[in-house]
């Protein structure tokens, strides 16, 4: 009797590596050549991302699709114990055990040395039938000197392969990474080598997905189920909240299909970030940690969401090159860091406002005080509580200046939390403005927070607000503008004003 065969449905997978038989996945071939062309040219280089960017399911595309012509060694560092660590000859006996486990054979064994682990190696690639990929999979797990030793050797290797026509060695060595470690001088404490990775080869790739790459995992989705739901707005408003970072791509999808009932609609894709947000999973306590962990870091990315801070992408600074090597921020328009995602966004901003130093500002606890009859979001209000609320820091103007936008914030969120959901648009030139869009129960609302140091300050910000939800297609829209001036008149009460067709309820503080 013939055992029938189970074919499991496909799911979206946010957890271990990525498999087409299982898991509905982006076509991302033309990405993966990138990668191919490099191992063609036998080059050694680095995949350097954030966490659940995609790093090892790059690794499994390039075993499943190029090991016709090579053969793939994948090693895992995390695989390595701290006592293979303690003596070169540990480290080099540990590197030969975790070869010699992917070959099923034992060329490697008995390894005790740089040299002799070199010599097998050498060996292993002479008699190989086919050109051999070695790939180091979390090679940034130990950073310690035998690691910069082990690259020093393949450098070396490398180099007499191009000069001297040395072909028995490996074809392409590939180290696989979140930390870069192409710079370990600056990283090992000794600093007693020189660029031991200087070889590795430069490329340009960017691994999230865009909305046309969305779109062909959710066309198979679709192919499976028919629910015809339009794959081109769902894909574009997946995009708009995660900037097609790889992993959050998935979540929402999953999240979804799995736990909205198949919302696919917009209403769906906000419902799923929404939760995602809230979630204590990988990524976000990833961020958190990174945050605890470099107080510069820290400092610069709350300058940049919160305080009259812009600055221009260079990734020659070594704090804006650290948050962008954990993927927290990206190059946007204009060549301005900005926050990579709204749902990174939005988690930042959660963290900020947690910090104890802000507990001063309490919100009023009446139940529907900030909502009207017809179960919407009544915005004048809560600018004339916000406004009545921070009156008490108003003798405390250093304090109002650097935390009056993420006052607000602390306002808001318990306002909304639940049912609504805000992100600031990181798509503006003036770094003295803040413009936050809060969605609440299908409807849009769009708040300028702005700093004034004069009367142009004011009519810019009401051109600017005009502009604003012209281009979003409402009719009003909310200024709130924190005036520093000496011996200022402040405006006593909130007011709706006519500008250029709109009408706009405008505060200062």
């Amino acid at each position: 009797m013939h055992k029938r065969e189970i074919i499991m449905a496909k799911e979206f997978n946010t957890s271990v590596t990525c498999d087409p038989k299982k898991h509905y996945m982006v076509d991302v071939t033309n990405k993966m050549k990138v990668f191919e062309r490099l191992i063609n040219n036998g080059n050694y280089f680095t995949i350097t991302r954030a966490r659940q960017f995609g790093k090892t399911s790059s690794l499994k595309w390039i075993l499943h699709n190029m090991s016709d012509r090579y053969l793939v060694v994948i090693i895992d560092f995390n695989n390595l114990k701290i006592e293979d660590c303690k003596s070169d000859s540990t480290f080099c006996n540990a590197i030969g055990r975790l070869i010699d486990n992917k070959l099923n054979d034992k060329p490697l064994a008995n390894v005790n040395s740089f040299h002799s682990l070199f010599d097998a190696t050498n060996i292993l690639c002479k008699h190989s039938p086919k050109p051999i990929v070695l790939i180091i999979d979390n090679a940034d797990r130990f950073i310690i000197p035998q690691l910069a030793d082990l690259l020093s050797c393949f450098r070396t290797d490398y180099i007499k392969r191009n000069s001297f026509g040395i072909t028995s060695i490996f074809h392409s060595v590939i180290l696989v990474s979140i930390k870069r470690i192409t710079n370990l001088p600056s990283i090992i404490e000794e600093r007693r080598f020189n660029s031991p990775w200087n070889v590795a080869a430069e490329y340009d790739l960017d691994m999230t997905f865009n909305p046309q790459e969305i779109s062909t995992m959710l066309a198979d989705y679709e192919n499976d189920y028919h629910f015809g739901f339009d794959i081109k707005e769902i894909s574009e408003e997946i995009y708009k909240y995660t900037s097609g970072y790889p992993v959050l791509v998935s979540r929402v999808c999953k999240e979804i299909d799995e736990n909205l009932g198949k919302n696919w609609t917009k209403d769906g894709v906000l419902k799923a970030v929404k939760k995602i947000i809230k979630e204590k999973r990988v990524l976000s306590d990833d961020i958190t940690k990174n945050l605890e962990i470099y107080p510069k870091l820290k400092a610069f990315l709350r300058a940049l969401l919160l305080e009259n801070f812009s600055m221009s992408f260079d990734a020659n600074n070594p704090t804006l090159d650290l948050a962008n090597m954990f993927s927290i921020i990206k190059e946007g328009k204009g060549g301005k860091v900005e926050i990579h995602n709204l749902v990174f966004q939005q988690m930042l901003y959660n963290y900020f406002i947690s910090e104890n130093t802000l507990n001063k500002i309490t919100v009023d606890k009446g139940s529907g005080i900030y909502i009207d009859k017809n179960g919407d979001l009544d915005m004048r209000i809560v600018i004339d509580r916000f406004v009545q609320t921070v009156k008490r820091f108003r003798n405390d103007e250093k304090f109002l200046e650097e935390q009056g936008r993420l006052l607000f914030l602390c306002f808001l969120k318990p306002i909304i939390n639940g049912t609504g959901f805000y992100y600031v648009e990181p798509e503006n030139d003036d770094s003295s403005r803040m413009d936050i869009i809060v969605n609440y129960h299908g409807k849009e609302y769009v708040i300028e927070l702005k700093l004034w140091y004069g009367i142009e300050y004011e009519i810019s910000g009401r051109d600017q607000i005009a502009r604003y939800i012209t281009a979003r297609n409402l009719s009003e829209g909310y200024l709130i503008t924190f005036s520093f001036l000496k011996n200022k008149v402040v405006q006593e009460q909130p007011e709706w004003i006519e500008h250029e067709g709109k009408r706009i309820y405008e505060a200062v503080i």
